[in-house]
């Protein structure tokens, strides 16, 4: 397979995943952008051969460098001044209000905001990218143990949370 070929066959494969990750990573969809597109410019100057055969982990290694780059040259935000809150809409809903949300909403992006990022980060790429305990510790910088208790960590505390949620005692 040509070079070209083989590097348009990996932008197809793997764009919309590194974007989902690199939003996770960060919650700033141009950020996010920015970093999978400094991903894919540095897969055209690798060495093929380097990275032949384990695609998606050298991709979603170097997208996670690059997310965490691109925060730290970002610029720091405005803290909020009495002048500014003072034209903020009001966020308090009703009681009612609040009940419908709370019924409707699903409680798993909360039960996941109370993981730590690291064990957001594993179970992301071990469940929605499906790789290996290999691949995500070399993405991640671990050691597969360190994987394996991350994702054994977050799994059970996951799983303390939905029984409080259908009130089983822990």
């Amino acid at each position: 397979m040509e070079f070209s070929d083989w590097i348009t066959a990996q932008v197809q494969a793997h764009e919309a995943a590194l974007c989902r990750y690199a939003f996770s990573l960060c919650g700033n969809e141009a950020l996010a952008k920015d970093a999978v597109q400094e991903t894919f410019l540095r897969l055209c100057r690798a060495e093929r051969g380097k990275v032949e055969g384990h695609e998606a982990a050298w991709l979603f290694k170097v997208c996670r460098s690059r997310v965490i780059d691109l925060q730290r040259k970002a610029k720091p935000m405005q803290t909020l001044t009495p002048r500014h809150e003072a034209v903020l809409p009001d966020p308090a809903r009703t009681p009612y209000e609040s009940a419908l949300h709370r019924d409707a909403a699903d409680p798993l992006p909360a039960m996941m905001a109370r993981l730590t990022d690291r064990q957001r980060e594993a179970l992301r790429l071990k469940f929605q990218e499906d790789m290996s305990y290999r691949d995500i510790a070399g993405v991640m910088n671990l050691t597969e143990g360190n994987v394996g208790f991350i994702l054994h960590t977050a799994l059970k505390t996951l799983g303390k949370q939905m029984k409080q949620l259908e009130g089983v005692p822990a």
